[in-house]
């Protein structure tokens, strides 16, 4: 049974940093491509960051330099380590994953990370706020 649960969130003022984790189970982060999500309120879901078969990460100009995903693969997870946080980045953030071959008819198209959104397994997120 593939499962994601993402923790970590929580309030931050202005500046501050927070570290978000997804938790797999049921699969392993090194086998498939991973991503995060987030959603504001009364907003379009929106990709923040991933993971490709490469092993490059890539982000949403929104939060390049100031977002790093990385994995585990010893403790099987994803993380998103965010710092200098706006009030902009509050939202629910969810965190995704789909499998390499999958990954790989995708990008063979040219659809990659962060923009792409159709991962076929998803968290059900963790709430950020910055204030």
């Amino acid at each position: 049974h593939v499962q994601l649960v993402e923790s970590g969130g929580g309030s931050v003022p202005a500046g501050g940093s927070l570290t978000l984790t997804c938790t797999a189970s049921g699969f392993t982060v090194e086998g498939h491509c991973v991503a995060w999500f987030r959603q504001a309120p009364g907003k379009e879901r929106e990709g923040v960051a991933g993971i490709e078969m490469d092993g490059k990460p890539r982000y949403a100009d929104s939060v390049l330099g100031r977002f790093t995903v990385s994995r585990d693969w010893d403790k099987n997870t994803l993380s998103l380590q965010m710092t200098d946080l706006k009030p902009e980045d509050t939202g629910t953030y969810y965190c995704a994953a789909e499998s390499v071959p999958a990954c790989q008819r995708r990008t063979r198209s040219g659809l990659f990370a962060p923009s792409y959104d159709g991962y076929s397994s998803w968290g059900r997120g963790t709430q950020v706020t910055v204030s």
